[in-house]
């Protein structure tokens, strides 16, 4: 007899846990013994594409996909109220959406606290899925994932929920929704359909917050005392009535905009056009993150700042601040952004080649001014790293610029990416960084010039 064998009950269903649910059930044609453990096995993962195999075109018979829902229905049959800690469904049909519901409620009536769900229909306009379902004491995970859901979430009760990801959910929700979720950290918004609804995340507890691609978004509003990191990649807002995110370390914000809304941007229409307001609203996301210490910028975040500088506070608690940049993006509100960092102390640039306008500041060296550096001068940066530097004359002469006019720089990483396109093999381009970094590192400063290679 097999040494497995020999192990006890408990055991053997705890290592039936890490096999699809699909190949746990397959084991019980081993021996007698293995016959009806998959009725106490505690993790069910159930994917469609892992039982069915399907050849191209044969998930579309009906035949097939009921097979399927005959499997999960007699496994579940099996199980009884056996508990169960994870539940992971990945299901892809046209056919009995309703299903869907008799297996989420019968995992939640069995206590189940990881709940993974990823659907989609493939011809129905839309399932609502019901709320019923989600009434459960035990529920500390819920991942949705749709194609054609409709999530009524207001008749729920999940007092133990820490994590709540969403993603292409048409989700209707009221004000009170993520505040009635007592216990939740981490909160994932991906892809849902709002239908032009203000949306409100109040919650005293999260920690966590990200927001991704949402549509159709109306006004947005952030109330998370005990926030800690917050990523915001998205379509603007109508508006941002309240943003209080106190105790927030880390920011990424990233505006989703289309090439002829930048252009709108550089030539605004204040008197009729309401997509500048909108750009123009982005101030208060950004005052409300005032007290935020590490920062992230996308290149078109950047640049719509430009219309915010007049009324964009001042970062105290800021100590790194990381700027993703493009040539066709400017800089416009760079100058402002450096000044209003008082205390930070490590700016990453993620490339320096941008688009220059006559508004493109003092920061960089692309357009001659008498106050040259200005704004560089009273910075207090004291790390600059400079990531996919290409070797050009035209970034060099930026580096440079940085070189001499941040008064209390100590130190320079220039990063070269390790297969990038790089004219630093051309012998003069290459004498030059050389020169630049003799010449920087043998200053009386103090500050360190050194040129290293990346590999992301």
């Amino acid at each position: 007899m097999d040494n497995v064998s020999n192990l006890p009950d408990g055991v053997l269903c705890h290592i039936l846990s890490f096999l699809t649910t699909k190949e746990a059930a397959l084991t019980s044609i081993l021996c007698k013994r293995w016959r009806n453990l998959l009725a106490f096995v505690p993790n069910l993962d159930i994917d469609d594409s892992v039982f069915l195999h399907p050849e191209e075109g044969k998930e579309d018979r009906y035949e097939i996909q009921q097979s399927f829902m005959d499997f999960v229905d007699r496994v579940l049959a099996l199980q009884g109220n056996s508990p169960v800690n994870r539940f992971s469904l990945k299901y892809r049909t046209d056919f009995d959406s309703h299903r869907v519901d008799s297996w989420i409620s019968k995992a939640m009536a069995r206590g189940v606290s990881e709940l993974d769900v990823l659907i989609i229909f493939y011809r129905v306009d839309c399932f609502m899925l019901s709320s019923k379902a989600f009434k459960s004491r035990n529920l500390v995970s819920l991942k949705l994932n749709s194609v054609g859901i409709d999530w009524l979430a207001r008749d729920i009760f999940l007092p133990m929920l820490k994590t709540l990801y969403l993603r292409s959910v048409r989700l209707a929700v009221d004000e009170c929704f993520f505040q009635a979720l007592p216990a939740l950290e981490e909160l994932s918004l991906v892809g849902i359909y709002w239908r032009d609804k203000d949306v409100i995340v109040s919650n005293a507890n999260l920690k966590s917050l990200t927001i991704f691609a949402n549509y159709h978004l109306g006004t947005f509003s952030v109330d998370t005392p005990s926030l800690d990191y917050f990523s915001y990649s998205e379509y603007t807002a109508k508006d941002y009535p309240v943003v209080k995110m106190e105790n927030l370390f880390e920011a990424s914000i990233s505006l989703l905009l289309t090439d002829d809304q930048i252009e709108r941007a550089r030539t605004p229409n204040w008197a009729e056009d309401d997509f500048v307001h909108r750009l123009v609203n982005v101030g208060k996301l950004m005052n409300g993150i005032r007290n935020v210490q590490c920062l992230n910028l996308s290149p078109n975040t950047l640049e719509i700042l430009s219309l915010c500088c007049e009324s964009m506070l001042v970062f105290n608690n800021l100590k790194s601040l990381t700027i993703k940049s493009e040539k066709s993006l400017g800089w416009q509100a760079m100058p402002v952004l450096l000044m209003n960092c008082p205390h930070f102390d490590t700016l990453v640039l993620e490339g320096l080649l941008h688009h220059v306008t006559d508004k493109c500041g003092d920061a960089c060296d692309c357009v001659s001014r008498e106050e040259k550096g200005r704004s560089l001068t009273s910075c207090p940066v004291k790390v600059v790293e400079i990531k996919g530097f290409q070797g050009t004359m035209k970034e060099m002469h930026m580096i440079k610029h940085f070189l001499d006019y941040f008064p209390c720089l100590k130190e320079t990483s220039i990063y070269i990416e390790e297969n990038g396109t790089t004219q630093l093999r051309a012998p003069q381009v290459s004498e030059v960084i050389a020169e630049m970094m003799e010449h920087y590192n043998n200053k009386s400063s103090g500050c360190t010039v050194q040129l290293l290679v990346s590999g992301y």
